[in-house]
């Protein structure tokens, strides 16, 4: 699985890959150097262009002892597996959106610390938050679940998509934070 910030000129600003399967390291970093170079339609919202995060997954396997690539615009894993044409809702800053990006908490950690949330969202054809909620945050009682709310709270989406339509929907993401300092040291 990756993400991508993409930039309104579909330029990747950040990215990131997690989730990989043993074995999958190489792959994981191909992916990486490719995105570095990658150019992605930019999200529009309102017939204007948008940063955006974009979900993905690299899918790889050996079918009939053919290697075979995959990558989907999703991270649902029912919907990866059916192979489908699903695209996940891609939250965006600006216009009428209150989402600013990621914002690392107050962990009181005097380390830095790596947190993960998986939220579960339902967005509606018109790319509305209806509904949002932690599933689980790691490590736990240091504030990144109520960050990954505060964060989402008041964003607009680029709708999911089927078949070329918006639709509403129910995903699960990945919220990553890193601390922007390797480490605190104490002299």
């Amino acid at each position: 699985m990756f993400s991508c910030l993409v930039a309104p000129t579909g330029q990747i600003v950040r990215s990131g890959a997690y989730r990989g399967t043993r074995g999958s390291e190489l792959l994981q970093q191909e992916l990486l150097k490719r995105l570095a170079a990658a150019r992605f339609i930019p999200a529009v919202h309102n017939h204007q262009p948008v940063i955006a995060i974009f979900y993905g997954t690299v899918k790889f396997a050996v079918v009939n002892g053919e290697p075979r690539l995959r990558i989907f615009a999703n991270q649902q894993l029912a919907e990866v597996d059916k192979e489908t044409d699903f695209i996940d809702p891609q939250p965006y800053v600006g216009q009428h959106s209150k989402f600013t990006g990621l914002h690392y908490p107050e962990t009181g950690s005097t380390v830095a610390v790596t947190g993960v949330v998986e939220l579960a969202l339902s967005v509606d054809a018109k790319g509305d938050l209806t509904n949002m909620q932690v599933l689980s945050e790691e490590p736990p009682l240091l504030g990144f679940g109520n960050a990954a709310l505060s964060d989402f709270n008041g964003a607009k989406f680029i709708p999911a998509f089927r078949n070329g339509k918006p639709v509403e929907c129910n995903v699960k993401i990945p919220v990553y934070y890193k601390s922007s300092t390797e480490s605190v040291e104490s002299e």
